[in-house]
C-alpha cells in the first residue's frame, strides 16, 4: 500500500521530465586553429612542413537531445561530426558528449557546456596516409531563441587535443606531441 504512494508521485515526476524533452539539429560553419609546439619537417607534416599552426575550416553537423529542460537547467546528450580542411590536409571528428544547459535570465538566452569524447581522423596534405586517434573535447556556447523552433547559435567555442598524422608515425626521429585545437562556430539550430 505504501509503495503506491511512492510510485504514483515518481511516475508524475518522470512524465513531466519526459514531456519537457527537446531535440535540436544543426549544421554550422566552424573555424579551427590547430597548433603544435614542434614543427614537423617531414613529408607527413599535417600542418605543413616547418609550420607550427594552421587554420582549418569546415562544418559541424550534429544534434542534441535534452532529456530535461526545466525553467533554468537542462541535461542531455550531443552527437556531432566535424569535417574540416586546411593546407590540403583533412580532419574529421566524430564525438558524443554530455550537454548541460542553463537559462538564468528571462531573456531567450540559453548557455551550454558539453564535455565530449570522440575519434579524430587526420590525413596529411602530401600523402593519402591517415591516423585515427581518441580526441577529448569541451564546448561552450550561447543559443538565442529567434522563433519557437529556431535558435541562433550566437557563438560556440571549443577546445580539444589530438595526435595528428605526422612524420614521427613513419620513421622520422623527431617527437611530435598532440596538437591543440581551438574551435569557434556560429549558426542556426532547429528544435523539435
Amino acid at each position: 500500500m505504501k509503495l503506491r504512494f511512492f510510485v504514483l508521485p515518481l511516475a508524475f515526476v518522470l512524465l513531466s521530465i519526459t514531456v519537457q524533452a527537446q531535440t535540436g539539429l544543426y549544421l554550422n560553419p566552424v573555424a579551427v586553429r590547430i597548433s603544435n609546439s614542434v614543427a614537423d619537417t617531414g613529408p607527413y607534416a599535417f600542418l605543413g612542413q616547418n609550420s607550427k599552426s594552421q587554420m582549418f575550416y569546415g562544418a559541424n553537423l550534429g544534434g542534441y537531445h535534452d532529456f530535461t529542460h526545466a525553467a533554468s537547467l537542462g541535461l542531455g546528450i550531443d552527437v556531432r561530426d566535424a569535417m574540416l580542411r586546411g593546407n590540403n590536409a583533412g580532419l574529421n571528428t566524430f564525438s558524443i558528449g554530455v550537454r548541460l544547459t542553463a537559462k538564468p535570465f528571462a531573456a531567450p538566452y540559453k548557455f551550454y557546456v558539453e564535455p565530449a569524447i570522440g575519434m579524430g581522423r587526420t590525413h596529411s596534405p602530401n600523402s593519402p596516409k591517415h591516423v585515427t586517434k581518441v580526441q577529448p573535447q569541451i564546448f561552450a556556447g550561447v543559443d538565442y531563441t529567434i522563433q519557437k523552433h529556431i535558435d541562433w547559435r550566437m557563438v560556440e567555442v571549443g577546445y580539444s587535443s589530438l595526435t595528428t598524422v605526422n612524420s614521427a608515425n613513419y620513421g622520422n626521429p623527431i617527437t611530435i606531441s598532440a596538437s591543440h585545437l581551438l574551435h569557434i562556430s556560429t549558426g542556426v539550430v532547429f528544435r523539435f
